[in-house]
Formats: structure tokens, C-alpha cells, sequence
């Protein structure tokens, strides 16, 4: 899938970024949908997600390394931030709050569910 890199709005829209990045959105349009400009929950994800047609794994996966993750995933990061929302397509990682990058950000526990688009 070819992703077109955006950076989150504003510092709770990491949510919001990485589902306009995979539904080819922009996350005012997300924030729109969802009836939410700050943080997104699990549940709001998978329902985007699955609304859109793109299907989503039911079981989060912890990671320790970037080879272990598939194709497409959305990824779940303890950063020393906070919990944050990130996405990875075919070897890249799209950060909406550390931009584009070919390893995970700096984070203490690293989990992921595979996309796939319908």
C-alpha cells in the first residue's frame, strides 16, 4: 500500500493521522467522522478501520523487533511521552509525530494489529 506521510494536527491526533494515512483522508475529515479531535481509543480505531474496508486483526501482537511485523500494521508505542498510535507499510515506518523513519521511535513497549485492505 502506498502511504502518503502526515504529521498529526495537533499532539493528541496521532489517531487521526494514522487512519488519514491509510484511508486516504485528511484527519480534519477523521475528526469529523469519529466526532473526535483528541485522543482515539482502540475501539474507535478498529471501527474506522473496518467502516472503511480496511480489516483489522482482533489480537494486539507485542514486538520486539521490526522484522517480526507484517506488511501493514497499526502500531501501539509507550513512548517516554505517552501511549501513542504509529503505522507501518512495507518496511517504513510513518510516525505522525516523528515523521518518516526506518525503525520504531523511541519506545519501551512496542505492540501492533495487521491491516489489510478489503
Amino acid at each position: 500500500m502506498e502511504i502518503e506521510y502526515i504529521r498529526e494536527p495537533t499532539d493528541l491526533q496521532c489517531g487521526q493521522a494514522v487512519l488519514a494515512m491509510v484511508l486516504k483522508k485528511t484527519p480534519a475529515e477523521i475528526c469529523e467522522y469519529l466526532g473526535n479531535d483528541r485522543e482515539t481509543n482502540l475501539k474507535e480505531m478498529k471501527r474506522a478501520f473496518r467502516e472503511h474496508g480496511v480489516s483489522i486483526s482482533d489480537e494486539r501482537v507485542q514486538v520486539t523487533d521490526k522484522q517480526e511485523l507484517p506488511p501493514l500494521c497499526l502500531l501501539s508505542l509507550e513512548t517516554p511521552r505517552c501511549w501513542h498510535w504509529s503505522l507501518y507499510a512495507d518496511g517504513i515506518f510513518y510516525d505522525p509525530e516523528h515523521g518518516v523513519m526506518d525503525d520504531f521511535p523511541k519506545s519501551a513497549r512496542k505492540y501492533y494489529w495487521t491491516l489489510k485492505s478489503e
